[in-house]
């Protein structure tokens, strides 16, 4: 183990302690990556006592760069040395009570500490000791489980869920992100604690999903979620996409499977997290406007608007930024039937006009959700959704050369109308503005000043408006 261990942080380390008489490990997930050779400068180290001065005296011997963060109600502080974050605590055991994930803490040795962990695998400790240093310390067989590449607890997993449930989380993110299965008897006692979920705020559960949307298969971990009932708890609305239903012989595609299936494609094309969301979240309008339309079949119309009207609760819910980023998502959920729509209905010069303007900055990311979004297995069905879906790609961008629309702005604004005719804010400044966007988008008008300005002036007429006296 010394081999992972030979910077010159940990040595520095092991002289404090040594120094101090008293003992020290590296443990968690700096361990566990060493031993599936993954990069991490993240390094957790357990101390015998007071970890906050530990990392102190850490930082007064690097006395370069070294940045301390200090986090006092848990008894811990961060030292920020280039490119390494190395985080003391002092070794400790835990005590829960049913309603809380917050334990009562107290004074521990290293086996206390690992008693604690989550998972086996992050329960690997590395010493510091002089008389040890680079021994490893796995009370649990925890390198026989990540060379079996498995997810178990150290203690009843039953004990581990209900002290935290935040755990299961952290269990199915753990096998999404490193391609581990659960343990079956580890799974089934997340089946049976699910419940325990709802005493987690939504904070640490959209951390969670964001990680497990980061990976390189999200679709692992919805799965996980969904098979061990956490999914229906913490986004009911994704849940309810699963299944299919029969009406006189006709059939829908299970709209669950069908989402992981987009997802997991867009991810080989985008590492965006937000773009990431809007392909989970791009159905989730299905099932409340699921009809079955006799001699027709079953019917989804209007599922993108409506799903992208859901997206604020679901945002608002799981605590996640109800800013710019949100109104990203909304729009690529409420717009992502539109490429394949203008394919099917006949494509329009006005029609992809509106295109552009309406996806502006977010063009490239909607067609990107679009390609993945064809997730048939029909060889000739496939052939034709993306033949037809490039072409209405080559004829955004003859559209967008030609015209300059990217970005566009009408050049006629509010504050030209108010000005012609001396009004101060008011809905008809707004229906005048919307009269001369179409107009141009539809090629009515010439996109230019001139022509803009004087639509204004008739349109103003239309509405009683007299023009400002000089």
């Amino acid at each position: 183990m010394k081999s992972f261990i030979t910077d010159s942080i940990f040595t520095d380390i092991a002289e404090i302690l040594f120094a101090e008489q008293t003992e020290g490990y590296v443990i968690g997930g700096y361990v566990r990556d060493a031993l599936l050779n993954r990069e991490s400068k993240d390094v957790d180290i357990v101390v015998q006592g007071d970890g906050i001065r530990m990392a102190q005296l850490f930082a007064d011997k690097r006395n370069d760069t070294s940045e301390v963060v200090f986090f006092k109600n848990f008894g811990t502080a961060m030292v920020k040395c280039g490119a390494w974050q190395v985080e003391f605590v002092g070794s400790r055991k835990e005590s829960y009570v049913q309603h809380s994930r917050k334990p009562q803490v107290e004074p521990g040795t290293i086996h206390d500490d690992q008693l604690r962990r989550d998972f086996t695998i992050n329960a690997l400790a590395i010493s510091l000791n002089r008389e040890n240093y680079g021994s490893l310390i796995d009370p649990f067989n925890g390198v026989d489980d990540l060379k079996s590449r498995r997810i178990r607890t150290p203690l009843n997993p039953d004990i581990t869920f209900s002290d935290d449930p935040l755990r299961m989380m952290r269990a199915i993110r753990f096998a999404t992100q490193l391609g581990f299965d659960i343990m079956p008897e580890t799974f089934e006692s997340i089946k049976n604690n699910r419940e325990r979920i709802e005493i987690i705020s939504s904070e640490r559960i959209s951390e969670e999903l964001n990680k497990i949307l980061l990976t390189t298969k999200p679709s692992v971990g919805f799965n996980l979620l969904f098979d061990s009932g956490l999914l229906n708890l913490i986004l009911p609305e994704l849940a309810a996409m699963h299944g299919v239903k029969v009406v006189e012989g006709k059939a829908h595609k299970d709209n669950f499977y069908h989402t992981l299936m987009v997802l997991d494609q867009l991810c080989t094309e985008s590492d965006s997290l937000w773009l990431r969301w809007s392909a989970l979240l791009h159905d989730i309008g299905k099932p409340v406007t699921k009809r079955f339309v006799k001699g027709e079949g079953w019917t989804f119309h209007g599922h993108e608007d409506r799903g992208g009207r859901m997206v604020k609760s679901i945002f608002r819910k799981l605590k996640l930024p109800l800013n710019e980023k949100m109104k990203y998502v909304e729009k690529i959920v409420s717009m992502h039937h539109r490429p394949k729509a203008l394919a099917e209905d006949g494509i329009t010069d006005s029609a992809i006009r509106r295109l552009i303007v309406d996806a502006g900055d977010d063009l490239d990311d909607l067609f990107t959700l679009c390609r993945a979004d064809i997730t048939t297995k029909n060889k000739d069905k496939l052939l034709t959704y993306r033949t037809n879906l490039q072409k209405v790609r080559e004829l955004v961008n003859e559209v967008t050369e030609r015209d300059h629309l990217r970005n566009w702005q009408p050049p006629i604004d509010g504050q030209h109308i108010m000005e012609a005719f001396d009004l101060k804010p008011s809905p008809v400044i707004g229906i005048i503005k919307n009269e001369i966007r179409e107009a141009i988008l539809e090629a009515r008008i010439p996109n230019e000043f001139d022509a803009a300005y004087s639509l204004m002036l008739e349109l103003g007429k239309l509405q009683g408006l007299e023009l400002k006296k000089s």
